[in-house]
């Protein structure tokens, strides 16, 4: 497995693969209005401009992608193909994206699917979940060191 910074050209089949990820998982914790607000989200060129996105590569084919914004603090999005969950690829990913991010923590707002991924990467809840224009989370944090 390679884990890189994703160049501009290959943003698009990383939001496809959040997108049919979020599909596959999330889609179902949501409303009708959170599953449009999170499609506009991942379409919204000032939202992904200010992204800072990795992906995980087996065989030359993308099976991840964690996105970071904030410098590195704060994950804005982190997604692997369902077919690769739990082979170790979630934790890379998320380590890379520790390397980049000069502060001691690293916050998150959670989907419900993800909570239990996040606490065994050393994520804790900050509060109770929320609802935002539809997207349910819960907000983490985690100390990195």
């Amino acid at each position: 497995m390679t884990i890189c910074e994703l160049k501009v050209e290959e943003l698009d089949a990383a939001l496809k693969l959040v997108w049919n990820v979020f599909l596959q998982y999330e889609a179902l914790e949501y409303s009708a209005e959170g599953v449009e607000e999170f499609r506009k989200s991942i379409s919204d060129p000032k939202f992904l401009a200010t992204l800072r996105t990795y992906g995980a590569f087996q065989d030359e084919r993308l099976v991840g992608v964690i996105a970071t914004r904030s410098g590195g603090a704060h994950i804005a999005l982190f997604f692997v193909d369902g077919a690769y969950q739990w082979q170790g690829i979630g934790r890379a990913l998320f380590e890379r994206a520790c390397e980049d991010n000069p502060g001691n923590t690293m916050t998150v707002n959670s989907s419900p699917y993800a909570v239990p991924v996040y606490h065994r990467l050393g994520f804790t809840d900050t509060d109770a979940e929320q609802v935002t224009n539809g997207l349910r989370y819960t907000p983490m944090v985690c100390k990195m060191r």
